[in-house]
């Protein structure tokens, strides 16, 4: 995307499913600028803090004066445990297996740079249960690949719709990208969309 001009927003995300969000809602990014941090939890953090911390070294890797930078991190937990973005068949398995028949939560971190450097934040918790799942349905949702990548190994807006018994909280946000608490800070912060 182009670069940014003066009080326009620049993404600090390298996720289509953050920019696909943002459209729901009207707002294109001026700039898309995917920051390299190093997402390593930190000894004992729990997955809320995580999450929070992610966000906010994501927009600041990428912060420029005079420009709104917004940037979030999704963490899934089972109780203190952070789940990993999986990368491998075998942390998917392992994921979908911890939460199979119980229930999760996805924390979205949320920050919001201002143009005078002043900062924002948010974190947004959403409770998914996910039913007993059965092996032949692990296999074909590892088969898919749709699990590559995401937080906990799974995408709630693709097949693993059907593995959620209920949800509490913000959908978006399990997606990646809480929006009613993202657009009251854009908002709040004076972005106009």
């Amino acid at each position: 995307m182009s670069d940014a001009t003066p009080l326009s927003l620049v993404l600090a995300s390298a996720s289509p499913r953050r920019v696909d969000l943002l459209a729901q809602i009207g707002i294109t990014p001026a700039a898309i600028r995917p920051a390299d941090v190093d997402e390593t939890p930190l000894k004992d953090e729990k997955p809320r803090e995580l999450a929070a911390r992610l966000a906010l070294a994501k927009g600041q890797a990428i912060a420029q004066p005079g420009c709104f930078t917004l940037s979030a991190d999704t963490v899934v937990g089972v109780g203190r445990r952070i789940l990993p973005k999986a990368d491998t068949e075998a942390q998917a398995r392992r994921c979908l297996a911890l939460m199979s028949g119980r229930r999760h939560r996805v924390y979205g971190g949320v920050a919001l740079i201002r143009p005078d450097g002043g900062v924002l934040q948010r974190l947004v918790t959403t409770d998914v249960r996910f039913k007993r799942l059965e092996d032949g349905e692990v296999s074909a949702y590892i088969a898919s690949g749709e699990w590559q990548g995401k937080a906990g190994g799974y995408a709630i807006q693709g097949r693993a719709a059907t593995f959620v018994a209920w949800i509490g909280g913000s959908y978006s946000n399990v997606v990646g990208l809480p929006l009613h608490e993202t657009a009251g800070m854009l908002r709040g912060a004076g972005f106009r969309w």
